[in-house]
């Protein structure tokens, strides 16, 4: 996580992040329940890499065509 925010600008971070962050927020708090923080919190960041990671295939491919 620092390597991420020292590599790119606040806005970068804001922009390329934030939107996948918020929807994984959302996702992990609607739908687990685990009654243990530290499992929520690791299925939460798996969301969110899993999320990250298929909305840059998506733009590869828009980027490609």
């Amino acid at each position: 996580m620092y390597t991420l925010l020292r590599s790119m600008t606040l806005s970068e971070v804001m922009l390329k992040q934030g939107p996948t962050l918020l929807v994984s927020f959302f996702f992990a708090e609607v739908f687990y329940k685990f009654h243990s923080f530290t499992l929520e919190c690791l299925a939460f960041l798996v969301t969110w890499f899993v999320i990250d990671y298929l909305v840059s295939l998506l733009s590869n491919k828009e980027i490609l065509n």
